[in-house]
């Protein structure tokens, strides 16, 4: 497999489940195409394979394929969804390939690996739960406000806490938006939808954002 161990400043990567729906594949064929160096791609620190966006259209160029959605840096979506719990990481993944809308979604386990890897996918949008065993949600957001990446990201802390209970809990970012269990998935595809249109998702607004 292509490797690179630093992607290059101007280089954009998607992960192997976007790159699937770009070029109307399975995951499978996904990963023997890299494999085959048909597709150039390389792992972030938390494990998670990223492929070059270049690559894909060189790919689609080579078997003469049109391409099913735009990737030029902008036009679609890259969601981090940090979440202990492995059935409810699946569950979103799965809302996520419903809706067929341009996102690539980076499952993460926990905050380290989220921590790890922020620098390199930057995201769009961060989805973090509040309470996750070692660092938690307040915590991560914590160190996270001191990096750059993170007035370009749009975060959602999602929790079952109350807001009295979420103000004792530890003090979030500015422009954190709180969604409430259960998830609304209307009102985050809404959501996803709404920075879409934006094209170049944009600075957290400091305005709240009602869910109920």
């Amino acid at each position: 497999m292509s490797h690179k161990a630093i992607p290059d400043s101007t280089d954009e990567y998607c992960g192997t489940s976007y790159a699937a729906k770009l070029l109307n594949l399975s995951v499978g064929s996904i990963q023997s195409l890299v494999e085959k160096n048909e597709l150039i791609a390389w792992k972030t620190q938390g494990g998670h394979r990223r492929i070059s966006i270049q690559s894909i259209h060189d790919y689609q160029s080579r078997a003469n394929l049109s391409p099913k959605v735009q990737t030029q840096q902008g036009k679609y979506l890259k969601v981090m969804v940090v979440e202990d719990d492995t059935n409810t990481r699946t569950m979103y993944q799965a809302h996520f390939d419903r809706w067929d809308l341009p996102l690539d979604a980076v499952m993460q386990e926990s905050a380290i690996e989220a921590l790890l890897d922020i620098p390199v996918v930057k995201p769009h949008v961060l989805m973090a739960d509040l309470r996750m065993p070692g660092i938690d949600g307040v915590e991560m957001l914590r160190q996270l406000s001191v990096h750059p990446q993170f007035a370009k990201m749009s975060v959602i802390v999602i929790t079952g806490l109350s807001n009295e209970e979420i103000a004792a809990y530890g003090e979030l970012p500015a422009g954190t938006h709180v969604l409430h269990k259960p998830v609304d998935m209307g009102w985050l595809k809404g959501y996803f939808q709404a920075m879409l249109s934006l094209r170049t998702p944009s600075k957290r607004s400091a305005m709240p954002i009602e869910t109920e």
